[in-house]
């Protein structure tokens, strides 16, 4: 299996392991990325959303992207090193730079409504520390940051060298479609697993999810089925992984990973606190929706 020479295709956005005092179970995160990488995985999104990256102190983000790191010239590596203050972003961009990552990516800087020039600069330098240019996660339901295209500096940031691509965590695919317009060299990937196709209809080069972690062989075939014009029998496939989506929302999107995981064979510990767990009432009903929509699917 040769590694990809971009970001494209099915990418999961993996999540951070934690063992039993707590801490990241760097074993485990090897453990689980290989076990995608034996369903066909090569390409891999560390230390995002899905990873609980902001619930992390700095230096477990650096141990995360150090024990993925592990990997690296096997698949292709993305860390995401967004944070509010450019200063730490950069400090984990030169880090993950120095360890091989094949691409940085970053959210945008949150919480004090910086404007359209602040957050400009913010990715400038974050690629000039990295000495690569930044994939842009553009996230706004978490980041409250939204990305305004008619704004000419914004423009300007999606048009510019330091700029890979973005990935587009936005149900608005409207929008994904209307970025890859304004600058059609860019990398552009879908960032909701539930609008996967949606997205690949509007010329997404792939998608980065969360529930690839468990349920990559799935959305391979969506992928694969879709590139080869396929469009009804990926729709089909698509409904069944929205089923399961919709199951996984209402419990605890990243408790309710981490439970299917373990029930899978693939311990990967608790969800960090304020996330709780899930019981075992509904472990049992996400995992009953999740075992009626794959139908055996698993490798």
């Amino acid at each position: 299996m040769a590694k990809p020479k971009m970001l494209c295709g099915v990418v999961p956005a993996t999540v951070t392991p934690f063992g039993a005092d707590g801490g990241v179970d760097a074993g485990a995160l090897l453990r689980l990325m290989r076990w995608n990488m034996g369903q066909g995985a090569e390409s891999f999104f560390i230390g995002g959303s899905s990873a609980e990256c902001f619930l992390l102190a700095h230096e477990e983000r650096l141990q995360v992207f150090e024990a993925a790191a592990e990997l690296k010239g096997e698949v292709f590596l993305t860390a995401h090193v967004g944070a509010i203050a450019t200063r730490e972003a950069e400090a984990f961009a030169r880090r993950a730079a120095a360890l091989g990552y094949d691409a940085i990516a970053a959210t945008p800087p949150f919480y004090y409504g910086f404007g359209s020039r602040e957050v400009y600069a913010y990715y400038a330098d974050i690629a000039q520390a990295a000495g690569m240019p930044v994939l842009i996660y553009n996230f706004p339901g978490n980041t409250n940051r939204p990305f305004d295209l008619s704004d000419p500096v914004t423009r300007r940031l999606f048009q510019s060298d330091f700029i890979m691509g973005v990935k587009h965590t936005n149900q608005v695919v409207y929008q994904l479609e209307r970025i890859r317009a304004l600058n059609p060299a860019l990398v552009v990937m879908n960032g909701y697993d539930e609008t996967m196709a949606a997205g690949l209809a509007l010329g997404a080069d792939g998608s980065i999810g969360s529930t690839f972690n468990f349920m990559f062989p799935h959305y391979h075939r969506i992928y694969r089925l879709f590139m080869a014009h396929q469009v009804e029998a990926a729709r089909a496939l698509q409904i069944k992984a929205n089923n399961i989506m919709a199951a996984l929302c209402e419990a605890g999107l990243i408790p309710a990973i981490k439970y299917v995981l373990a029930g899978m064979g693939v311990p990967v510990g608790a969800p960090r606190r304020p996330f709780r767990a899930l019981d075992a009432e509904a472990g049992k009903r996400v995992m009953a929706v999740v075992a009626a929509n794959l139908e055996g699917e698993q490798d």
